[in-house]
């Protein structure tokens, strides 16, 4: 739709799916129906999970209800495992993905501003990336053993694809008439890439950060079912062999609830920096 003049000969492209005739928000877009129709769906699974359970369609040792994976959680929560679980997951996870985020902005510069570092790296680096998470954990305990070094490294190398993916297709694609102009201020390497051409991307930087750090979530749990004794993903394992479907339960969603929070975290974030730089 071609935008539209209004007082102050400002340039408004109005959207028919954000905004309705009046200029006020449409029903879809206003906050209070964003937060709870986003709540509708859980609630409505987390009902027929009750009733399922309830009914006895499934029997318990099979799918426990709400209410007992609610019991396993205050259970571990007041053997102080709970909390520590999550912690230590989630500080595996904010760690690989900022190593392998740094390192994939890196690398997605060199391939994506250079012809000859495109040419020579990004065959190989496309292989890699075809090796599937699991595939590196032998490797990675030959290497580094059972430690965390094995563990971060597992997670950063998850959370490097994507970002490197993402931003070195994006810069390829920057504006070369904006590219000039900062080189003709005297802009050049360092500066002109911060200066210029990260902003030119920025929105792909976000997705690719968005990405990566649902990547980082997968790539943790690869780590941890393998060895690890402490994190979700060890209690996973641990409630498999000690046949405790309500904590693998409550595992799943955990993990899913970290995995929603980190992913908002990185939308407050998006929104901070797409109003300063774009």
């Amino acid at each position: 739709m071609p935008a539209r003049r209004i007082p102050g000969d400002r340039a408004v492209a109005p959207s028919a799916a954000a905004t309705t005739a009046g200029g006020r928000p449409a029903f879809w877009s206003r906050r209070p129906v964003v937060v709870v129709g986003g709540l509708v769906v859980p609630v409505l699974l987390l009902a027929a999970w009750q009733w399922v359970t309830a009914s006895g369609l499934v029997p318990a040792y099979q799918l426990p209800g709400p209410v007992a994976v609610w019991n396993a959680a205050m259970d571990l929560l007041q053997r102080g495992e709970l909390g520590h679980h999550v912690a230590i997951s989630t500080q595996r996870v904010l760690v690989g993905f900022a190593i392998g985020a740094l390192i994939g902005l890196a690398v997605a510069a060199v391939l994506g501003l250079s012809r000859a570092g495109d040419v020579l790296l990004s065959p190989m680096l496309a292989a890699v990336r075809a090796v599937p998470s699991l595939a590196w954990v032998p490797l990675l305990l030959l290497w580094l053993k059972i430690g965390e070094e094995s563990k971060l490294t597992l997670i950063a190398i998850g959370a490097f694809f994507p970002v490197y993916t993402t931003v070195a297709a994006a810069l390829r694609h920057v504006d070369p008439h904006l590219v000039e102009a900062g080189r003709s201020f005297g802009l050049r390497g360092w500066s002109l890439f911060r200066t210029v051409q990260l902003p030119a991307v920025l929105p792909s930087l976000v997705s690719g950060l968005r990405l990566a750090l649902a990547q980082a979530w997968l790539f943790l749990v690869a780590a941890e079912l393998i060895a690890s004794s402490m994190g979700l993903g060890f209690l996973l394992t641990d409630s498999q062999q000690n046949g405790r479907v309500d904590r693998i339960l409550l595992a799943i969603v955990l993990l899913a609830l970290l995995g929603t929070i980190t992913n908002g975290l990185v939308g407050v974030v998006e929104k901070r920096l797409l109003k300063r730089w774009a």
